[in-house]
């Protein structure tokens, strides 16, 4: 099969499509033909070939492969799979290291994928597993209910835009914090408040609020301290060291870290959502598999409205 890999061990490593084997499941796993696949900035924030350059020992223990999010239809079921069958459309991720969904062929446990929403698009769904997991996760420990004022920082982006409409499904009061180029499209996407955090600090002016979501990750609870209230709580994925050591302060037990976790069952909750048509996938751009280092390198320009998506049936 065509995957990609990455060309010799580095920080910053090239992507490069290459023949592989063609994986076998597990006993629990199934065997996705996968159509369409999606970029995460986690991919080169935390990337993995650095802690492999760091482990020499593992550089033989770890397949070199990339791609987390992944869309496709069942070819091959493990002797344990009893949900899906040959043929399912399917979506989802798995976070033991990498799912390796840069690939045609791409095996995952059973219990990190559900069936593909039914009024989607491969593309549609292939973009959203890690982003749309992390922004309902991260709702949740925040407690977000019905009435919650919530402050998404990093409104229009991958996390973002699934943020943005699932708080709403939920009930709350959204105010989303992006750059004015974007106002207009979180508010199509139910945003009750905008912010351009280019015209000033609205950390100091914006008012307090129940959640505050700092999907962009580049604050931290004392930069964000006048906007959380008296009982606020601070939600972030800590991509920086100034998030992890802010969490010794004082106020830590107001601030949580959400590590996506890939549950089925929060997928079919997302899944429900679509077919609700109250959760759609905007999309940045599409890259063919060959071109998966375009679609990094448009990730990393930090630009991106949305979900940059990687198509991999097309695959030459």
């Amino acid at each position: 099969m065509k995957a990609i890999t990455t060309a010799g061990w580095s920080l910053k490593p090239r992507l490069v499509l290459e023949d592989r084997p063609t994986p076998s499941p597990g006993s629990n796993d199934v065997l996705v033909k996968v159509h369409a696949a999606s970029v995460n900035p986690k991919d080169w924030k935390l990337n993995l070939t650095g802690s492999i350059l760091a482990t020499p020992l593992l550089r033989h223990r770890i397949r070199p492969l990339f791609g987390d999010d992944l869309a496709g239809d069942v070819i091959a079921v493990g002797a344990n799979v009893k949900d899906f069958a040959i043929g399912d459309k399917v979506y989802g991720m798995d976070m033991r290291l990498r799912t390796a969904s840069l690939a045609e062929e791409a095996v995952i446990d059973q219990n990190c994928i559900a069936h593909m929403p039914s009024n989607i698009s491969y593309a549609e769904a292939g973009a959203m597993p890690l982003a749309a997991l992390t922004a309902l996760q991260g709702l949740r420990l925040g407690n977000t209910l019905e009435g919650s004022s919530v402050l998404l920082i990093g409104a229009s982006g991958g996390v973002g835009t699934y943020a943005v409409q699932i708080a709403k499904a939920l009930g709350a009061k959204v105010t989303a914090v992006c750059s004015g180029r974007n106002t207009e499209l979180v508010k199509e996407l139910g945003a009750d408040e905008t912010i351009d955090y280019t015209l000033g600090d609205y950390r100091q002016t914006a008012g307090s609020f129940d959640v505050v979501f700092d999907i962009a990750s580049y604050d931290t609870p004392r930069t964000c301290s006048k906007l959380m209230g008296d009982k606020g709580i601070f939600i972030s994925t800590f991509g920086h060291a100034a998030g992890v050591i802010s969490t010794a302060l004082p106020i830590s037990k107001r601030v949580k870290s959400v590590t996506v976790k890939p549950r089925r069952t929060d997928l079919e909750t997302l899944k429900a959502m679509v077919e609700a048509d109250q959760l759609r996938t905007i999309i940045d751009s599409e890259f063919p598999l060959e071109d998966s280092q375009g679609a990094y390198d448009r990730s990393r320009t930090g630009r991106a409205r949305g979900k940059i998506v990687i198509l991999v049936k097309a695959a030459k």
